[in-house]
């Protein structure tokens, strides 16, 4: 079970006068408090305090600044479970539990931006360039969560992978839902995973 005293680390974005950077800080906020839908181009603009022509000049449509969102959100999804598996030392397999751990603190803080892959994979849909991007950032973390099974001498690595990222996306919806164990639970049934996945 998760220890009381955990945290999951949350990333300090410097300030800086670059319109580019200061565009992204300023969707990244507002994106993760809001959701990407509930925030367009003009109040982008109007946050950030840049021109109209800079902004297009920087990203020619609201599509690049939301990719250049769900770049940065899994960069700092990715170094927030890193860091945590190093702080604690684990072993690859408690290191997947730890993963449910992370999910479990974002979805204590209300954290928007934990469901955003699914949310513009849904709402865009595969076929669409942030679909298809969210597809790429969820098949990198799978991939991540195989590389962990077959460090951990788990067989099926790649089954195993698919099964735990369903248990991730299940959770997320159920917190969605209104489930404030949903991290909890999916981590008791990845546990039951990892031992059928056992040699």
């Amino acid at each position: 079970m998760q220890t009381p005293e955990f945290r999951a680390e949350q990333p300090v974005r410097p300030a800086t006068d670059k319109p580019r950077e200061k565009i992204a800080a300023v969707a990244y906020e507002l994106f993760a408090r809001r959701g990407i839908r509930d925030v367009g181009v003009d109040e982008l603009i109007r946050a950030s305090g840049v021109a109209k022509a800079t902004f297009y000049r920087h990203f020619r449509s609201k599509d690049d600044v939301v990719l250049a969102f769900l770049e940065q959100w899994y960069l700092e999804r990715t170094a927030a479970i890193q860091n945590a598996i190093a702080r604690r030392g684990t072993s690859d397999e408690d290191a997947m539990l730890t993963i449910f751990d992370v999910f479990d603190d974002w979805f204590r803080q209300g954290a928007v931006q934990v469901s955003s892959f699914l949310h513009v994979m849904m709402e865009m849909g595969p076929d669409h360039p942030l679909g298809k991007a969210s597809i790429q950032y969820l098949d990198r973390t799978r991939q991540q969560i195989a590389e962990l099974a077959e460090s951990a001498g788990l067989n099926d690595p790649h089954d195993f992978a698919w099964s735990i990222h369903i248990l991730i996306k299940g959770a997320i919806v159920a917190a969605a839902e209104g489930d404030s164990r949903a991290a909890a639970r999916a981590r008791t049934m990845a546990e039951l995973l990892m031992a059928y996945h056992r040699p």
